[in-house]
Formats: C-alpha cells, sequence, structure tokens
C-alpha cells in the first residue's frame, strides 16, 4: 500500500511503526457553528482511509480532536448571550447529528481542548524549559526561529515565510512568525490557572498535546484539509519534536480544496454552505458519495449538477442491492451450478482490482468504477431471464456489499419495517386480484403503491418492488 506524503511530497509505501496497528490522528472542527460542505471532505474522506486500514488487516486507533475554546466560540457566546461551554457542547452535538447522517463513525477517542488542559501546559513548560517558547505578559510563544526545520512540510524556506508575516509595531514577540501557545486571559473570557498566570490554551498546541496523550511521541498518519498544513501542520511538527526530541509523523495526507462551482468556496463570496444546507437539498447519502467519487487530492467542484449525478450513481448501486436481495429470496432452489459456481469465483477479480486502486494512493474514483464495474457483469447473471439459483444471488451479494461496505457507500433501508410489511400486504393483495382476473383492483393498487413511491416489477420469480 502506497500513500502520498505531503512531507517528501511522493507515494511512499506504508510501512506502520508497530506491524499490524496503525496510529491515525485527524484535526476536528473549531466548534462554534455548523461544519461547512468543506469540513466534511476530510471528514468522509479520512473515515474512508480508517475502513479500509481495518479491511486491510489492521487494528487502527483514530484520534480526532474537537477544538472547544477559542476566539470565534467565545464571539458566538457573546452574540447568543450564554457561556462559551454551551456553545461548544451545542455544536459538538450537531457535529454528531451531521457527521452519523453522513455515514462517519466516531473515532476511538474525541478528545477535548478543555479536557486536556494539564497536558497542554506540561508541553508549554517543556518547550519553555529547553528554549523554544518564551513568555511575555502572560503570553507564551513559540520561537520559531530556533526550530531549525520550521517550514519542511509546506516546502517553504523560512526567509520567505518571515519575508511573508505580517509585522504589528506593537508586538510583544521577539519575531512576527512566532505563534502563541498560551493567551493571556481577557476580562469576561474562560479561562485556566498556569504557571503563567489566568489563560487559555493557544489553537495549534492543543493536538500536539493530545496525539502525543492518545497515540505517543510518534504516529503513523497525520491528516486534514490543505488548508491545515500551513501553519497549523508546521507549528504541531515544531512543537511536537522539539519537545520530544523525535520525529513527530510518518505519513502526512492532506486532502483538495472543495470549489463552489468553479470558485473557491468563501464565506465573503456568499457561496458557503453547511452540510446541514446540503443535505436539506440532496440528502447526507448524496454528499458521501459525491466525496468518494473523486480521488482525495484533487480539488473539487462542488455544484447542483455534479451532485445529482452522484445522486445518479448511487441509485444505480440501490437498484443492484435491491436487485440481488430479490433473487437472493426469490432464486431458484439448489447449489450453484458449474457455470455459476465458475461465475462466482470469477468475480474475485474485481476485489483484487479494488484493493490494487485502494493501494495506489487510496483512490476511492477508480475503486467504485471496480465497483460498477463488477456491477454490470453481476446484472447480466442476477437478472429474470438468467433465472439464478439463489445460491449464486448470495454470493454476488456478498462481495457486492463487501466492497461497498469498505468505502461505506450508503444504501439506507428501503423502508422502515412497519412500511415494507403494508407494501407487502398490498402487493399480496394485487397478486390475489389478478389470479382472480380482477385487472382493475390490481391495476388501482399499482397505482396507488406508485403514488407513494413504490414501483413494482414483475418477473418469473415474483414481484420485485423499490423505493423511487
Amino acid at each position: 500500500m502506497k500513500l502520498y506524503n505531503t512531507m517528501t511530497m511522493q507515494k511512499e509505501e506504508f510501512v506502520p511503526i508497530e506491524p499490524g496497528k496503525v496510529r491515525m490522528y485527524a484535526c476536528g472542527p473549531t466548534v462554534y457553528n455548523f461544519i461547512h460542505v468543506g469540513n466534511a471532505r476530510p471528514l468522509i474522506m479520512f473515515d474512508a482511509l480508517r475502513r479500509y486500514l481495518e479491511y486491510r488487516g489492521y487494528d487502527v486507533t483514530f484520534v480526532q480532536n474537537f477544538t472547544d475554546v477559542d476566539d470565534k466560540i467565545i464571539n458566538r457566546a457573546n452574540e447568543e448571550g450564554i457561556p462559551s461551554d454551551e456553545v461548544a457542547k451545542k455544536y459538538i452535538d450537531e457535529y454528531f447529528t451531521d457527521a452519523r447522517a453522513l455515514g462517519v463513525r466516531e473515532a476511538t477517542v474525541h478528545p477535548k481542548a478543555t479536557e486536556n488542559i494539564q497536558p497542554i501546559i506540561d508541553l508549554i513548560t517543556t518547550l519553555i524549559d529547553k528554549g523554544y517558547a518564551y513568555e511575555v505578559e502572560g503570553d507564551v510563544y513559540y520561537r520559531t526561529l530556533k526550530f531549525k526545520d520550521y517550514g519542511k512540510l509546506s516546502h517553504q524556506p523560512i526567509e520567505d515565510l518571515q519575508s511573508g508575516a505580517r509585522i504589528d509595531v506593537n508586538d510583544i514577540k521577539e519575531n512576527p512568525l512566532d505563534f502563541a501557545l498560551w493567551k493571556a486571559a481577557k476580562p469576561g473570557e474562560p479561562y485556566w490557572d498556569s504557571p503563567w498566570g489566568h489563560g487559555r490554551p493557544g489553537w495549534h498546541i492543543e493536538c500536539s498535546a493530545m496525539s502525543n496523550r492518545y497515540l505517543g511521541k510518534t504516529i503513523d498518519i497525520h491528516c486534514g484539509g490543505s488548508d491545515l498544513a500551513f501553519p497549523h501542520h508546521e507549528n504541531e511538527i515544531a512543537q511536537s519534536e522539539a519537545a520530544n526530541g523525535c520525529k513527530f509523523v510518518n505519513y502526512w495526507l492532506h486532502n483538495g480544496f472543495i470549489n463552489i462551482d468553479n470558485k473557491k468556496m468563501s464565506k465573503s463570496l456568499g457561496n458557503f454552505f453547511t452540510v446541514r444546507e446540503a443535505a436539506d437539498a440532496y440528502g447526507y447519502d448524496c454528499i458521501r458519495m459525491f466525496m468518494l467519487m473523486s480521488h482525495y487530492r484533487s480539488p473539487l467542484n462542488y455544484s447542483g449538477e455534479i451532485l445529482m449525478q452522484a445522486r445518479a450513481a448511487l441509485e444505480r448501486l440501490r437498484t443492484a442491492k435491491s436487485n440481488l436481495d430479490f433473487f437472493a429470496a426469490n432464486g431458484r432452489d439448489g447449489a450453484l451450478s458449474d457455470d455459476e459456481a465458475a461465475f462466482a469465483e470469477g468475480l474475485g477479480r474485481y476485489r483484487e482490482k479494488f484493493i490494487a486502486v485502494m493501494d495506489d494512493d487510496f483512490n476511492t474514483a477508480d475503486a467504485i468504477s471496480v465497483i460498477f464495474e463488477m456491477v454490470r457483469e453481476i446484472n447480466t447473471a442476477v437478472s429474470p431471464a438468467a433465472d439464478p439459483t439463489r445460491a449464486l444471488a448470495e454470493a454476488c451479494r456478498s462481495i457486492f456489499l463487501e466492497l461497498c461496505g469498505v468505502l461505506g457507500i450508503p444504501f439506507g433501508d428501503d423502508a422502515p419495517d412497519g412500511e415494507s410489511a403494508e407494501i407487502e400486504a398490498k402487493i399480496a393483495a394485487r397478486q390475489a386480484a389478478r389470479k382472480a382476473k380482477n385487472w382493475a383492483e390490481a391495476d388501482r393498487i399499482r397505482d396507488e403503491l406508485k403514488a407513494q413511491g413504490i414501483l413494482l416489477e414483475d418477473t418469473p420469480q415474483g414481484v420485485k418492488w423499490k423505493k423511487i
């Protein structure tokens, strides 16, 4: 398996620190609002990467944090007239609502900055003791120029970074590039006791402290959006490697940006969408499919037309599943024939192709193409005309669900149990009407089901139905 490492700018063979185990960290949201479409991309893609690593036999420990104390949270608290911890709790709950609907599994650990104040203080103290940080009037800053490799992830010489840094004549920092590790409390802000007085952590230090606490000094994979490579991940490296004296991360993975109708997503342009808004228009399942259909490192254009293409693709897969479900229940009795056994065994080549493209830098777009290629072949072999055995349908269904499950392709339930029973009862009544040659009643029931969004198909094996 090869992954593109942002640090080396090339694909590298993935070799975990500990055989059979993967330590993986992803930067989570700052919880002051609903997550937006840009946030959804790393959530979905690195959820799929975690699933694939597990499919390949790895035991994955996956950590994704919440930044639950921050200027934006404090500002939102002031706007809403509630404490900042209530704002954070509210939007953490909203995050989980969206994430679950997107098919994103919970991390092994979801640490919060406010629950890790002491590890943060301990890390800052170590950096001060080693000369990498300094205190000024209750603030603590990282001494960027002391870390000789600063800029190695973003591949920018420190001289270029210095020339681009904003210089403030009132700045109390030693250098414009220095960044805050601890911020002295302002009136009305939440704060914690520290050796430097009342204050709260800076943004960058929390990820270093939490990664170190839950995964160890060196981890296998750190992932996030491209916008986090500098300065956030660059600063994480500087903090962690200076404090621990060893390499922080072996593989850095960053997903590409999302554009809206070919323009960069931006609040100032008014083309900024929350996941909730997008889901209201297209559905959560459609959003996940949309993300999976592109390679994670490629820029991705968000538009209604492309979302509808994703919906159509997902509907094709759902139709394939419905067909396999039907024949697994209604196909011919008996064991696999010799031809069916050969066909079922031959489907294994799609598993091999799927693994090959996924092993090549986690290419979900090509993996989905492999699934569709397999579906075209299955649809011919498992059809009313082919009159397949239940055993063949089940064999095809097994590999189909296996590969779709690796990506977390969402199928959902065709209908709730109670609704399914009602539909089946109406189908049975229609069949009885047809047997009695009461064609008007049979047509009435069919039209009634169609009005409910239920499409019927009469086959030699029985009546198939699906929601439309």
